[in-house]
């Protein structure tokens, strides 16, 4: 019997975004935009911050586990406690779910490319992993609801999907329900829920309150507390009784509950993240278009161009490495001609265009 299993054996660690003193030492420059792991541009919540600040003396106490976050998040969405769970992001979050839900047997089912996080995190059980291709860079839902059979456990979609920003809508969304039996858990993963809520075609999971589908959210994106590893998930009662068995008692910790128990009354923070989103989500793929590049309509904080190939990919990537622009290649995702590139403020987007031209015109 080997040490370690085969599946484990087989998978590539998440590789998340290069790190911005990575660049400056490996380029020599001094100034870098990052542009690679969709965080806010705006920095984090400043309601947050001076939480975390004032508490920071507090830190030799163990945390509650969330209990005041699970309290809050509860108030405000008219649920019971009982019906939510916090945890280090919405990954974590997934990470109980595959643990507490999936048997040897079982079936995870999700789209070709889907988040990397999810496609680790699923592939590391080691039960069969079903995927069905994009219908023009989208969920086909349709296609999926055929691939659901006895041993189907968890659908996993998200929405807004990352690494393509689209979205499918509430009536796609009914119909595809429809066809999903009861023993079967959907997760939406709704990650980047804020910036495509005001969307009248974009069905809110919370309105679908279904006792086999659990909502994923995260205060990593809109709110700026990527750092702080922060997520939360509503559900039936039953499902989160059964992923608190599962969850680690101490987490999150204490300044990430904080940061997002104020984050939360951060309105201002959060329609100004959204105003600066919506200008970046205008000007980059007009941008891009004009560059004659094929660009997937968005409605996250984030785009994705389509390129030729994985070669013209790495060619531009490493261009603007050695600009000081990070941007993500999407090889790992399942797909090597693609570039997902985050909404910056005005003042990046436009620096990052220009020096893409340049690296284009070379060409």
């Amino acid at each position: 019997m080997p040490l370690v299993p085969p599946y484990i054996e087989s998978l590539q660690p998440y590789k998340p975004g290069k790190p911005i003193d990575e660049v400056q030492r490996e380029y020599g420059v001094t100034e870098v935009i990052k542009l690679a792991s969709n965080e806010n541009p705006m920095g984090a919540s400043p309601l947050a911050l001076d939480a975390v600040k004032k508490q920071i003396n507090e830190v030799n106490f163990y945390p509650n586990g969330g209990y005041d976050l699970r309290l809050k998040l509860a108030k405000i969405y008219n649920l019971k406690i009982d019906n939510v769970i916090v945890g280090n992001g919405s990954d974590g979050i997934m990470s109980f779910i595959i643990r507490t839900f999936l048997c040897d047997d079982d079936e995870v089912l999700t789209t070709e490319a889907a988040f990397i996080g999810f496609q680790v995190l699923a592939r590391s059980r080691g039960v069969k992993y079903k995927t069905v291709p994009y219908r023009d860079w989208h969920y086909d839902l349709p296609a999926l609801a055929k691939q659901v059979n006895e041993r189907t456990k968890i659908v996993y979609l998200a929405n807004p999907n990352n690494p393509t920003g689209t979205i499918f809508s509430k009536e796609e969304f009914d119909a595809f329900y429809k066809k999903i039996p009861e023993r079967t858990l959907i997760i939406l993963d709704e990650a980047y829920f804020e910036y495509a809520k005001h969307n009248p075609a974009y069905p809110d999971s919370m309105q679908y309150r279904y006792d086999n589908v659990i909502t994923l959210r995260t205060f990593s994106k809109i709110y700026g507390l990527a750092g702080l590893r922060l997520g939360y998930g509503f559900a039936h009662d039953n499902l989160i009784t059964n992923l608190m068995k599962v969850k680690l008692p101490f987490e999150p910790s204490m300044l990430a509950q904080t940061a997002g128990l104020a984050a939360l009354d951060d309105v201002e923070f959060v329609k100004r993240s959204v105003e600066i989103n919506n200008q970046g989500l205008k000007f980059l793929p007009d941008a891009l278009r004009d560059l004659h590049l094929h660009v997937i309509p968005s409605h996250a904080n984030f785009v994705t161009i389509v390129f030729k190939d994985e070669r013209e990919v790495n060619s531009i990537y490493q261009g603007l490495l050695e600009k000081g622009i990070i941007v993500r290649p999407l090889k790992a995702f399942g797909l090597p001609h693609c570039i997902r590139v985050t909404i910056g403020t005005m003042e990046q987007n436009q620096k990052f265009v220009e020096m893409l031209k340049n690296i284009l015109r070379k060409k």
